[in-house]
């Protein structure tokens, strides 16, 4: 049996939705028969050829076949759909997009299989790994890299077994973190430094713990130098952090004193530094010693000061918040409730809003605008070219 549907709009991961049916590959406008394998009877002009010979069976990417123009505009109607599901009307800024292949950080899967060592991105809703040699999202040197990467995943995982290598390109070569591998035994410390000497990789990290740190995989954020923990979170593309850290600036204006709230390792601590006295509050002990570090050796920063705290269960009181003349803040996906419940209760006069996920965001928004402030502008920006993602940065005054 089949039918035709004709898709209404776009689910959060790309999906094309009629009713109650969910079309992979289709867009808004366009009329698909649904049987077996669906096919496309009407293609809107906005469907284009995807750019990726690996597009379908890795599961990476979901919007290959979307113009760009049209992609764009589309996540920054997700930001302004999640806006008024919470009745909130702002300015909601053209996307920023990251261009192709400027991914830094990406988790490839790797798994053994009977003569070598398979690396790649799991299929479409599926716990297949799928080489993808061709990628179009990372940065070339990752591309370049994967041979290091299948080394290291025929040492570290068995045939039944997958395990997860998060990868990052920085000034100095590639930083990878394996996780989920064989327990670490010296042989296999032995093995894991041949291959990082065989590849020139700046780092292997074991589980956490480096194995092989043959040069400091630093990061520049704003003037200074960071090396971040193995595995550590950190923004996907340097031009994605550009714009969010330029947003970011702008928004806190000539603020003397500044609160960073989820600081992670810095990126919005230490381009504030240079202008600013900065309190950074990060839960990650290990995140917030590198940003430390980076404040202690970099010249010409204003006082960085770190405080570590589990915002989730300690948010900053309003109190604790007064002294500070602009807060950022950049959660979690899962937003940060509570710490905007005292945010709406404090007197602090700007905050920079950062979010990866729209939903969260505009709850938290919702309490801020609840609280006194206004929601100046939204600015999306898209880190995750052709995935259904999109992140934000937001101005709220009083």
């Amino acid at each position: 049996m089949s039918w035709v549907v004709r898709i209404e709009r776009l689910g959060r991961e790309g999906d094309g939705i009629a009713g109650a049916d969910r079309v992979p590959f289709a867009l808004p406008g366009e009329a698909w028969r649904i049987g077996a394998v669906p096919e496309l009877l009407e293609p809107v002009p906005e469907r284009v050829a995807p750019p990726c010979p690996h597009f379908g069976s890795c599961g990476g990417c979901a919007l290959q076949h979307a113009a760009p123009g049209w992609l764009a505009g589309w996540k920054a109607g997700t930001v302004v759909r999640a806006l008024a599901a919470q009745r909130i009307e702002a300015e909601v800024r053209p996307t920023l997009t990251s261009p192709v292949a400027s991914r830094r950080r990406a988790v490839f899967a790797g798994r053994r299989t009977r003569k070598a060592a398979l690396v790649g991105f799991h299929g479409r809703r599926s716990d297949t790994v799928v080489a993808v040699p061709d990628c179009r999202v990372v940065r070339p040197e990752i591309v370049a890299g994967l041979p290091a990467l299948q080394a290291l995943a025929g040492l570290a995982a068995s045939r039944s077994s997958t395990v997860r290598l998060a990868v990052t390109s920085g000034p100095v070569g590639l930083d990878v973190a394996v996780e989920g591998g064989r327990p670490l035994d010296a042989p296999l410390a032995a093995e894991v430094a041949g291959v990082a000497e065989e590849f020139d990789l700046a780092r292997v990290a074991w589980e956490g713990e480096p194995v092989a740190a043959r040069r400091a995989p630093w990061l520049a954020m704003g003037r200074a130098r960071v090396v971040p923990p193995p595995g550590a979170f950190l923004q996907a593309t340097a031009e994605g952090e550009a714009a969010l850290v330029a947003a970011v600036r702008g928004i806190v204006g000539d603020a003397g004193r500044v609160l960073d709230l989820f600081a992670g390792c810095g990126t919005f601590s230490l381009p504030l530094a240079e202008g600013a006295s900065v309190v950074a509050v990060e839960g990650e002990a290990a995140m917030l010693a590198a940003l430390g570090l980076g404040a202690k050796a970099a010249a010409g920063l204003r006082p960085v000061r770190t405080l570590a705290r589990d915002l989730f269960r300690r948010p900053l009181l309003a109190a604790e918040l007064a002294a500070a003349e602009a807060v950022v803040i950049d959660p979690p996906r899962a937003g940060a409730e509570a710490q905007a419940r005292e945010l709406a209760a404090s007197g602090v006069a700007r905050v920079a809003a950062v979010s990866c996920n729209p939903a969260s965001f505009a709850r938290d928004a919702r309490i801020l605008i609840d609280g006194g402030y206004r929601l100046e502008w939204v600015q999306p920006v898209d880190q995750f070219l052709w995935s259904g993602h999109v992140e934000l940065v937001a101005a709220f005054g009083r």
